[in-house]
């Protein structure tokens, strides 16, 4: 519970400052992890083929 009201006071604090910034300067933070999200799910989805580890279900 209280990582969950921590969590939630973090994001209350992100929130804020993005309602703060200029646009120009969100939209370039969302693109930067936009991409960093994106280049990671690739490393994962390579290695877990170079690997042949499957989850059975």
């Amino acid at each position: 519970m209280l990582f969950l009201v921590a969590a939630l006071l973090l994001l209350g604090v992100a929130m804020g400052t993005v309602a703060h910034a200029p646009l120009d300067v969100t939209l370039t933070g969302a693109v930067v992890i936009g991409v960093w999200l994106a280049v990671f799910a690739v490393r994962e989805r390579v290695a877990r083929r170079r690997t042949g580890t499957r989850r059975e279900a």
